[in-house]
């Protein structure tokens, strides 16, 4: 069984920060009630394409583990549902802008009266506080703001955003390290709490290291497309039959790297010495790398590179990541029966747990799939 088993999770958001941090939850083994509006809210079911038999790849990535039910937050009758629900719920999170859930009647100061135990996650775009709470918050303009884009990219090619949506994804693995840190608190003071998330914030918070350079120095970092800002040699180069990266972390790894390229020279120029000295240089050594390196293959010099324990990789496309003997031995991709979408393959969980694995119990459901499983018990009681 799951590590999260006795946890019950009423999730009343949609899209994708919120849908992955309670897939996690829900790989985890929790409970996971997914509410959506008569007809269906999640807007993910229709983005697309890919579809299969109608079923969004979009949708699939997000809501495996949940079951679904439908209801009118807008109504007193699916107020009093959600309100039913609570009494034996662990967690209530939701995504709706600030102020939302207020005017529904189900805000947190409501909830806790009715389950003191509830822990109440809230993820908005700016937060529930600060002049921008009632903006909306969208993953792209929350890149853009965050200062992210600003270092993505290179000089040519001006800002960039990332190609997955990662401040929805770092929002959510925030959202369920809040969760999770609440729960085990709860053991100790047999009270809930409301958890704040934001996505502009998880987006600042990863600025870690380009984000402390400029606190401390006060200069505005450049872009630096697959260049470090703070290491050198750790970027991407080009073979002579596709691209690799080389991270060299330390001036023993440069030393040996210099040894693998036939010019231990390097090791001992005085601009390239230390790692410092390969950051002021930059713009001289890595050209004269790059030539070595583009007359032989990618396999050539990874080879050559684990052999110095060099550390290294091709750049690979989605189609060389599934058939990778790593992942595969890792199951990182799975498969599952879908009543809609016949059988359909996922990202598996990286969380490997040794006494309570994680488990696929569930399909990401139809819309309303599971009402008359849930709703039937809860309506008997209004």
């Amino acid at each position: 069984m799951g590590a999260l088993q006795h946890i019950k999770v009423l999730d009343l958001s949609r899209v994708l920060a919120g849908p992955y941090c309670t897939m996690i939850l829900g790989d985890l083994g929790a409970d996971i009630i997914k509410v959506e509006a008569p007809g269906g809210s999640d807007d993910t079911r229709k983005w697309g394409p890919p579809f299969k038999n109608g079923v969004s790849a979009y949708y699939l990535s997000a809501n495996r583990n949940k079951r679904s039910i439908t209801v009118d937050l807008k109504s007193e009758k699916g107020v009093n549902t959600i309100k039913e629900l609570v009494k034996t719920s662990d967690v209530v999170i939701h995504n709706f802008k600030t102020g939302t859930m207020k005017r529904f009647g189900l805000d947190y100061d409501v909830l806790q009266k009715i389950n003191p135990q509830i822990v109440f996650c809230s993820i908005t775009g700016f937060g529930e506080s600060g002049p921008y709470q009632h903006k909306p918050g969208y993953d792209f303009i929350i890149q853009a703001m965050s200062g992210l884009m600003s270092i993505t990219g290179d000089s040519t090619s001006g800002p960039q955003k990332l190609g997955v949506a990662i401040t929805d994804i770092l929002t959510g693995l925030y959202a369920c390290i809040g969760i999770q840190s609440a729960l085990l608190e709860r053991t100790q003071s047999g009270k809930g709490q409301k958890i704040d998330i934001s996505l502009y914030d998880a987006a600042v918070s990863s600025l870690v290291n380009i984000g402390s350079n400029y606190l401390m120095s006060g200069h505005n970092p450049k872009p630096l497309g697959n260049q470090h800002a703070n290491i050198v040699p750790y970027q991407t180069f080009q073979t002579n039959d596709g691209e690799m990266v080389i991270a060299v972390g330390n001036d023993h790894q440069f030393k040996a790297l210099c040894s693998v390229l036939g010019k231990p020279e390097y090791a001992t120029d005085e601009r390239f010495h230390t790692n410092p000295d390969r950051v002021k240089h930059r713009d001289i050594l890595t050209p004269l790398l790059q030539k070595i390196l583009s007359t032989k293959s990618t396999a050539h010099w990874q080879q050559k590179c684990e052999e110095k324990k060099i550390p290294c990789g091709p750049i690979q496309n989605l189609e060389e990541i599934t058939h990778d003997p790593q992942l595969q031995a890792r199951n990182m991709f799975i498969e599952q029966k879908h009543p809609v979408a016949g059988l359909i393959k996922m990202i598996g969980s990286p969380l490997k747990l040794s006494r309570t694995p994680v488990s696929v119990r569930h399909h990401p459901p139809e819309i309303g799939e599971h009402n008359e499983d849930i709703l039937s018990i809860s309506q008997k009681k209004l």
